[in-house]
């Protein structure tokens, strides 16, 4: 009675390990990068989680990987990557948005929404497949490589299409931080002012820190809790589109796309619509909202979630063609750019209607 669930055990993790040991060990070599560059320069320009897409993409360009590794990069680039999703909820306190009040509250959901949209159309007027469209769209309007990395499982995106709009807006996410001090004492923008429009516009939370620094601690702490807000929009934004992933066109391979239907009949379960990681991210952050998550463990949970995202990600890289990447680069950037220019003009309408008494 026993044996036969240990013997399954064992199975699954023989078949799985091979994977999961490749994508660790190109996981722990991302990492060493971005200490290189750490000790080289000073500062992280590429942080790891790009590093290994980067660094699994290079590998499968020179090697296939065959059918014994499929298992654990299977596992390694969707299961575990659903998991890291779920950690992150740990990380969001609703206590943070009590500042802010109920009117800048709104309008950061309204800019996400509106920007969510308007970066969906670009992307489809571009030629980028509805999913890819949709991960730029909300990579751009939420948070950069963490919502990519949320909303693919979600909306079951290719691997080439996430590591293309995560490597291309990595990039520019780069230039906005360098860019945004040099336009705050440009325009005489006031610091607080400056904190709710750097936390509109940049990709990553880490992106904060450096972007409004320059610009003093009333700039620094306005814009994390506008960042963590729209960080916040990750959940209700994955469930409206794990609703509409059914219906998503499916790619051809043609290059054309198809409508899909129902994929089979009768009633479907919940679980069809709404993935089991966003119930967890949601109680996870009410949790940490009601203080039932010890505050020792935040720090190692959110680090967690950050190396199983990596790691996910050298095995996004390992299923990676190079090329198909490189043939979608142009769009790509073309749409992260002026979906950036849509953000932060809305970002701007934000300040002046907040402004507004």
């Amino acid at each position: 009675m026993i044996t036969a669930p240990l013997g399954t055990v064992y199975r699954t993790l023989r078949t799985r390990l091979p994977g999961i040991g490749l994508c660790a060990a190109i996981t722990g070599g991302a990492y060493g990068l971005q200490s290189l560059e750490s000790l080289l320069f000073g500062k992280v320009w590429l942080e790891a989680l790009v590093l290994a897409i980067l660094l699994g993409a290079c590998i499968r360009s020179l090697w296939t990987p065959d059918i014994q590794w499929d298992a654990g990069i299977c596992f390694s680039a969707r299961t575990l990557l659903e998991v890291s999703v779920m950690l992150l909820g740990a990380s969001v306190s609703a206590a943070a948005l009590i500042p802010l009040g109920p009117r800048l509250l709104a309008g950061i959901a309204a800019v996400v929404t509106t920007a969510i949209l308007v970066s969906f159309g670009l992307g489809r007027l571009l030629g980028l497949s509805p999913r890819m469209a949709l991960l730029v769209a909300c990579g751009n309007a939420i948070c950069g490589n963490s919502a990519i990395a949320a909303v693919a499982p979600v909306i079951r995106a290719d691997s080439k299409d996430v590591a293309a709009s995560i490597a291309f807006t990595a990039v520019l996410g780069i230039g906005v931080v360098l860019a945004l001090p040099v336009l705050a004492f440009a325009t005489g923008m006031p610091d607080q002012s400056f904190g709710i429009f750097a936390g509109m516009t940049v990709y990553a939370v880490p992106q904060v820190l450096p972007a409004t620094a320059p610009l003093g601690p009333l700039a620094v702490q306005t814009g994390t809790v506008v960042k963590l807000v729209r960080v916040l929009m990750l959940g209700p934004v994955c469930c409206v589109l794990s609703c509409l992933a059914p219906h998503l066109p499916a790619a051809q391979p043609d290059g054309s796309t198809v409508t899909a239907g129902p994929a089979e009949a009768g009633r479907p379960g919940l679980t069809q619509f709404v993935p089991w990681f966003i119930p967890g991210f949601l109680a996870l952050m009410l949790c940490r909202s009601l203080g039932l998550v010890p505050s020792g463990l935040i720090a190692p949970i959110t680090q967690t979630a950050t190396v199983l995202t990596v790691l996910s990600m050298a095995a996004l890289g390992l299923g990676v063609d190079v090329r198909t990447v490189a043939r979608a680069g142009g769009r790509v950037t073309t749409t992260v750019v002026l979906s950036l220019a849509v953000l932060g003009g809305l970002s701007l309408l934000l300040l002046r209607l907040v402004a507004l008494k």
